[in-house]
């Protein structure tokens, strides 16, 4: 009888409030400040997305053959009449994948699906981006600021608490 030993796929790891704190600063510091200034209004600086809807998405994975997902950065168009109070922010999409081995190596291959208009890919995206639904201002219920609270310097407009 001939054992094959799955390997894990884990890349990812656990990480605690500080790690996030210091990334999230880091983002809103270095990132968020210039999106927000080159579009006119505050860019997003989270999607949430509820367990229901992201456990639908991996089992439709799953089914497809999938072992993974990648998720893209990406920004609504300028003009996005879906939700026009989305237009030109920071958005998520969540690409289902399947690893392949190649000749060149380990390859994560995103997976398309058949449908009535012949293949698509199998993403997710249109979760709550916040701005601009929310306050990015926020506090937890026991009164600590959320993660990444940050105080932006933007030069001759000042400082900003994120």
């Amino acid at each position: 009888m001939i054992t094959i030993e799955k390997k894990s796929l884990k890349v990812g790891k656990y990480v605690n409030t500080e790690h996030v704190d210091t990334i999230v600063r880091n983002y809103k510091q270095e990132r968020w400040v210039h999106n927000s200034e080159r579009l006119g209004k505050p860019d997003s600086l989270s999607a949430w997305y509820s367990i229901e809807e992201l456990q639908e998405f991996m089992e439709r994975a799953k089914e497809n053959g999938g072992d993974g997902v990648r998720i893209y950065f990406g920004a609504y168009p300028t003009e996005y009449p879906q939700k026009p109070e989305y237009a030109g922010r920071q958005t998520v999409v969540f690409v289902a994948t399947k690893q392949k081995i190649t000749e060149a190596g380990v390859a994560n291959k995103d997976i398309y699906v058949q449908t009535s208009e012949g293949p698509d890919l199998l993403g997710y995206n249109s979760g709550v981006i916040c701005p601009p639904i929310c306050n990015p201002r926020t506090f937890s219920a026991k009164g600590n600021p959320e993660v990444g609270v940050a105080l932006v310097d933007q030069g001759d407009k000042g400082m900003t608490v994120i």
